[in-house]
């Protein structure tokens, strides 16, 4: 029987390691990226990393899966926030709440990176079934936030992927057409401030 307090200790290492893949494999994608690395992250042994995980695509499996609840729990928090407003919000106001939630998460540049990278590593048969699961989740959460309104998650789900380009671009600080059309911002020729985002 396991000791008291060690499958705690056990639970918390799990979330250094899934912490430490997440930035590794931001930076570096799935093939890119070695256990050993993310093991020198999270300052333990990679020997450890496979008692944790059988393989390297088992754990960015799970970084996937570690990302999509980080995902819920920021639009889960939001829609608590919505409430507070009364009953009868408005189903723009939750999808503000949601959205603002999902850009403010973002901004952790490891997580958006993360996620992009992950769509890369599709090909491996443990992802792609992550992703699925990652995906059908959000879009059950999303859903019901949304009283299941199926164009309102298209357009949410759209927003969200145009949010990642824009951040990974760096497209609030480009001042051009083309930029400012994917961003939302304003030039400064119109006399208001670049950093301002327009409301979707």
């Amino acid at each position: 029987m396991p000791a008291p307090g060690s499958r705690v200790k056990s639970d918390q290492r799990r979330r250094v390691v899934l912490d430490a893949a997440v930035a590794c494999f931001a930076r570096k994608g799935y093939y890119g990226t070695t256990t050993g690395e993310i093991a020198e992250r999270a300052e333990i042994s990679q020997p450890y990393v496979y008692r944790l995980f059988a393989s390297k695509e088992a754990l960015f499996a799970g970084a996937v899966l570690h990302v999509s609840e980080l995902i819920s729990d920021a639009l889960t928090g939001a829609e608590a926030g919505a409430d507070e407003a009364g009953p009868h919000r408005q189903p723009e106001a939750v999808m503000r709440a949601i959205r603002s939630a999902y850009s403010t998460l973002i901004e952790d540049r490891d997580v958006m990176r993360f996620l992009m990278q992950a769509s890369c590593a599709a090909d491996e048969p443990l992802v792609a079934e992550a992703l699925r699961t990652c995906y059908a989740r959000q879009v059950e959460l999303v859903s019901e936030l949304l009283n299941h309104d199926d164009a309102a998650v298209r357009r949410w789900f759209g927003a969200g992927m145009l949010e990642n380009v824009t951040l990974t671009l760096g497209l609030a600080d480009v001042d051009e057409p083309w930029a400012r059309t994917l961003s939302g911002q304003r030039s400064r020729s119109d006399g208001g401030s670049f950093a301002h985002r327009e409301s979707p």
